[in-house]
C-alpha cells in the first residue's frame, strides 16, 4: 500500500502540469498561512497621502483609493479564499456523502425524493439564489459559505449515489448482505472506501470554482464586508479606477488566475496518478 502511494506521488511529480500545480497551490497556501508575517503593512492601514500610487519599492502592487497597500491586502485575501474553500469543501463533502449513500442504498421513494430535492436546488441560478439568501441573512462570510455549500452538496450527492447504486449490485456487497451484514456496515466498511477517493479528487478540482464564486460575490458586494480584504473586494475597488490605475484590477485578478490554474492542474494530475484507468503507462 505504501509503495503504491509513493508510486502515485512519483507519477504526480513527473507530470509537468502536476508539478506546476503543486508549486502554485503551495505558493497560495504559504501566502495564506504567512500573511501576518509576509505583509509589509496592515491590510486596513490607510494613508490618504499615498492613495492610488503605482507599484514601487515601498508598495509592490501599489496602493488603493484609501492608500492601503494592495500587496498586503492580496496576502490577507488569500486567507479568506482558502478558508471559504476549505470550509465549504468539508461541509459539501460530508453532506454529499451522507445524502448520496442514503439515496443509493435506501428505499426507492427516498431516492426519488432526494434526487428531486437536489435537482430543485441546482435549477436555481447561483446569483439569483445568492441574492435571495443575502437579502434574508445579510452579506457576510458565513452567508457565502452557506450559499456555496447548498449548491455543491447536490453535485457530490448525485456522484456518490451513482457509485453506491453501482457497487450495490457487485458480488462482494451481495455476499455481505446475504450473511446478514447491517446497512451501516455495508455502507461505511465496503461502499465508503470505494467512493471517497474519486470524490476527494473532484473536491480538489472544485476548489478554484469555490474561490471564484467567493470572489464574484464579494465583487458584487454580496460577500465579505469592508474593510475585510478579499480578492473580489480588491477587484471591486479597482474597477472604479481601472482607466488610470489598472494595477489594482491586475493585483486582484492575478491571484485568482494562479489559484485556478494551480488547483486545476493539481486535481487533474491527482486523478491521473491515482485512477489506473486514466494512467498512460498501464
Amino acid at each position: 500500500m505504501l509503495e503504491r502511494r509513493f508510486g502515485a506521488l512519483r507519477r504526480l511529480l513527473r507530470d509537468p502540469l502536476g508539478a506546476l500545480g503543486l508549486v502554485l497551490v503551495t505558493l497560495i497556501v504559504v501566502m495564506a498561512l504567512g500573511a501576518d508575517v509576509l505583509a509589509p503593512y496592515g491590510p486596513n492601514a490607510t494613508n490618504v497621502k499615498a492613495r492610488l500610487q503605482a507599484p514601487s519599492e515601498l508598495h509592490w502592487l501599489g496602493t488603493d483609493q484609501l492608500g492601503r497597500d494592495i500587496f498586503s491586502r492580496v496576502l490577507v485575501g488569500s486567507r479568506i479564499a482558502l478558508w471559504v474553500a476549505a470550509v465549504t469543501s468539508f461541509f459539501s463533502l460530508i453532506g454529499g456523502l451522507t445524502l448520496g449513500l442514503i439515496a443509493g442504498y435506501g428505499p426507492k421513494w427516498l431516492d426519488s425524493l432526494l434526487i428531486l430535492l437536489c435537482d430543485s436546488i441546482r435549477a436555481f441560478p447561483t446569483v439569483l439564489f445568492a441574492l435571495a439568501v443575502v437579502t434574508l441573512l445579510g452579506p457576510s462570510l458565513g452567508t457565502i459559505i452557506l450559499i456555496i455549500t447548498i449548491f455543491n452538496v447536490p453535485v457530490y450527492a448525485r456522484i456518490v449515489r451513482t457509485q453506491t447504486l453501482s457497487l450495490g449490485t457487485t458480488e462482494f456487497i451481495l455476499a455481505e448482505r446475504s450473511l446478514g451484514a447491517s446497512a451501516f456496515r455495508v455502507l461505511f466498511v465496503h461502499v465508503l472506501p470505494n467512493v471517497i477517493g474519486p470524490l476527494l479528487i473532484l473536491v480538489s478540482m472544485d476548489v478554484p470554482v469555490v474561490i471564484t464564486i467567493e470572489a464574484g460575490l464579494s465583487f458584487l458586494g454580496l460577500g465579505v464586508r469592508p474593510p475585510t480584504a478579499s480578492w473580489g473586494s480588491i477587484l471591486n475597488d479597482g474597477y472604479a479606477f481601472i482607466r488610470n490605475t489598472p494595477w489594482m484590477v491586475i493585483a486582484g485578478g492575478l491571484p485568482l488566475i494562479l489559484a485556478t490554474l494551480g488547483f486545476t492542474f493539481l486535481g487533474e494530475a491527482l486523478r491521473d496518478a491515482f485512477d489506473p484507468r486514466l494512467r498512460k503507462d498501464v
